[in-house]
């Protein structure tokens, strides 16, 4: 009966103790790099779960693993004169846009191709400093067709999105503070409706090129149809994605990927790079992910956000306007 019991014990403790501990030291110590750095990237691109690799590693070795995995910055300058934009104009609210499904067996994901890009506006919440709103509010409150969440902010993960980070022009109008015209990390739109990114640029030089919008995050995915994530994974993990494109002939790609769900884990950075470039996407820059991303589109919630409440309040969305609407808030 005691030789039974030790070996019960002995199988219990075995399950409990040593293979997890075999595990993290095959993870984290292992051969197994891919994992290790996906687990690290994905972890320390959260608020609250960083722990999962400042527990087991040190800082130095976490900064290497993110520096190695992050995209490229190319030295070369942004080629505008590349893009061609067919003049074309709809008549229907829904012509010209293209609702994709780019799910794969990780991850549900969703596209939108919107041909005419003077149709995507970049509008803000209707009480900016104060509160946010769901993408669909938003939405709703400029009569739009469709649209997808924007740019970050800067209250915490449970606050109401009402204050931005970076900067935000919206129809030509700096709506945030000049701070002392700091650069930042952008995606807008110029006035002949070519999508400007860039890593640095202060509201001098946005004024000069005169965007019509523009809002912080990043970073910049895909520029002059060159991919910026060269090696590993994008150096952000698998998180919930929203990114914004635009292809040479001006056709503007709206993308979301659901994820942090039992049938949609997330995407990678270089997993939306290899989506977007499979649609010919000249440009491309990465938005605020996570809770924050949303797709709405012809009145309906196309995508499912990852937080538990439904749709995260946010400051700003890229809208779909309708045909010949100046888009005004209600």
């Amino acid at each position: 009966m005691k030789k039974v019991f030790k070996k019960v014990l002995w199988c219990v403790l075995f399950e409990i103790i040593f293979i997890p501990l075999l595990t993290i030291l095959l993870v984290y110590y292992g051969p197994f790099t891919n994992i290790r750095d996906m687990i690290v990237t994905t972890a320390m691109t959260t608020m609250s779960h960083q722990y999962f690799a400042t527990f087991f590693l040190s800082d130095e070795k976490i900064n290497e693993i993110l520096a190695k995995n992050r995209p490229t910055e190319l030295a070369e300058e942004q080629n505008l004169g590349e893009i061609k934009i067919d003049s074309s104009n709809s008549t229907d609210d829904t012509e010209g846009i293209e609702l994709v499904d780019v799910s794969s067996s990780t991850f549900n994901g969703y596209l939108l191709i919107v041909k005419d890009p003077s149709r995507v506006k970049l509008v803000t919440a209707p009480r900016l400093g104060t509160v946010g709103a769901t993408t669909s509010q938003i939405v709703e409150a400029y009569d739009a067709v469709g649209g997808i969440n924007a740019g970050g902010f800067a209250d915490d993960a449970l606050g109401t999105g009402g204050k931005p980070s970076g900067i935000i022009i919206e129809d030509g109008v700096l709506k945030t503070p000049d701070e002392a015209n700091t650069s930042h990390s952008i995606v807008g739109f110029d006035s002949d409706n070519k999508m400007v990114v860039s890593y640095s640029m202060n509201y001098t030089k946005m004024k000069a090129l005169n965007l019509r919008c523009a809002v912080s995050f990043g970073p910049i995915i895909i520029m002059n149809g060159q991919p910026t994530i060269r090696s590993g994974d994008g150096g952000w993990g698998i998180q919930p994605r929203t990114v914004i494109g635009q292809r040479k002939d001006g056709a503007v790609l709206m993308l979301v990927i659901d994820g942090r769900q039992a049938n949609s884990l997330g995407a990678t950075l270089k997993n939306v790079q290899d989506i977007l470039l499979q649609y010919d996407c000249y440009n491309a820059f990465n938005l605020d992910g996570g809770a924050s991303s949303t797709m709405v589109y012809n009145k309906k919630l196309v995508n499912k956000p990852s937080d538990i409440m439904g749709e995260r309040y946010v400051p700003t969305a890229f809208i779909i306007t309708k045909p010949n609407s100046d888009s005004t808030k209600e």
